[in-house]
């Protein structure tokens, strides 16, 4: 069984500061040519290790949103 496709990206109002990278518990995190990005292959938005989404909660620009 496939599993649902899960994830979240960044926006152009991502200032690199690297936040959400060392939050990540799958390590879907890095940074980009532009911008730090999210591997939405490996984002299971935190389900089965936190309650909200780490990279959402670090971000201080609110950069990252649902895909």
């Amino acid at each position: 069984m496939e599993r649902e496709k899960m994830a979240y990206k960044i926006t152009d109002e991502c200032i690199s500061c690297g936040a959400c990278i060392s939050e990540c518990p799958v390590e879907a995190i890095a940074e980009g040519e532009e911008h730090t990005e999210i591997d939405a292959s490996k984002c299971v938005e935190c389900q089965g290790y936190f309650d909200e989404s780490q990279c959402v909660a670090a971000c201080p620009v609110d950069a990252i949103v649902k895909a």
